[in-house]
């Protein structure tokens, strides 16, 4: 017997604001039967290409250290280097750049508004062109 991930889930102080956001990172969207408005204390998004879920919901606790599971994200066009730009541009901030320059290898360590870290690596682009 084995078991299937159901969702990933992420705490955070405000699951309606954190899962807007990650909506415009992923392109994902609200469930059709359940969708998220302000307030609420659980907000599932979902990916309509895979069908995989991310879960928010409300703790009272603020995040306080690195996380020990996180979200590699590959855009799906276009490069590493210009999703990581779009990224800051709607909030994420950097928290470690190991990308390495004149190689086009690497990742760059960003985190989402409450501090989520997660990395951004190499799109198809990066990749088709090395």
């Amino acid at each position: 017997m084995t078991s299937f991930v159901s969702h990933t889930t992420v705490d955070c102080r405000d699951a309606y604001a954190l899962s807007e956001w990650w909506k415009q990172v992923l392109g994902y969207v609200d469930l059709d039967d359940d969708p998220n408005a302000p307030g609420h204390e659980e907000c599932l998004i979902l990916d309509p290409a895979t069908g995989h879920r991310l879960l928010f919901i409300e703790v009272p606790e603020a995040k306080s250290v690195k996380n020990r599971l996180h979200l590699d994200l590959r855009p799906r066009e276009g490069t590493r280097d210009a999703e990581v730009e779009r990224l800051i541009g709607i909030g994420a901030s950097v928290v470690a750049d190991r990308r390495e320059p004149g190689t086009g290898l690497g990742w760059a360590v960003l985190a989402d508004p409450e501090g989520n870290e997660f990395c951004v690596l190499r799109g198809e682009a990066d990749r088709a062109a090395s």
